[in-house]
């Protein structure tokens, strides 16, 4: 008889264990109502509207048009000189005389390892730079230095 009892308890554990173990694998009672599908489409994206001049804007208002009009440029002409950016920027809309432009060949004639080119907007200064030793083109907003310029060290004359 002790077995037929040893056996039972071990089969009452091994039911109960199992039956614990099986309900804790049981999904919980959904509260509400089911999820429909709805009927609606989905908004679709639209695009965003091409960088425009913001002429009483602040340097960082036109940024994205100063990088997009510089883009275009060297897209037409990958070795663009600094003659280039400045009547680009001038086909543009911006103000030829708050200009700047560093020279396209060094005191040797060799080519400028980078060009670099200003305007002035607004008391801020939108600055581009390219070349072969920059890895590509760059710009930045930086504030108007206090010698009213936007480039440090010389620059040449934008006399066309």
């Amino acid at each position: 008889m002790r077995r037929s009892r040893r056996a039972t308890t071990w089969a009452a554990c091994l039911v109960l264990g199992l039956g614990l173990g099986l309900a804790g694998c049981s999904a919980a009672p959904v509260d509400g109502p089911a999820p429909t599908e709805s009927a609606m489409a989905s908004p679709t994206p639209t695009e965003a509207a091409p960088p425009a001049l913001v002429p009483a804007g602040t340097a960082t208002e036109n940024l994205p048009y100063f990088d997009s009009v510089i883009t275009a440029a060297l897209s037409a002409d990958p070795n663009a000189a600094g003659r280039s950016y400045i009547d680009a920027l001038v086909a543009a809309g911006f103000d030829k005389t708050k200009m700047e432009v560093t020279a396209d060949a060094t005191t040797k004639g060799e080519p400028a390892d980078s060009i670099q080119f200003s305007v002035n907007v607004t008391g801020g200064c939108l600055i581009g730079q390219h070349g072969p030793s920059t890895g590509g083109y760059h710009s930045v907003v930086a504030p108007l230095l206090a010698t009213g310029t936007c480039l440090v060290g010389a620059t040449r004359q934008i006399d066309w």
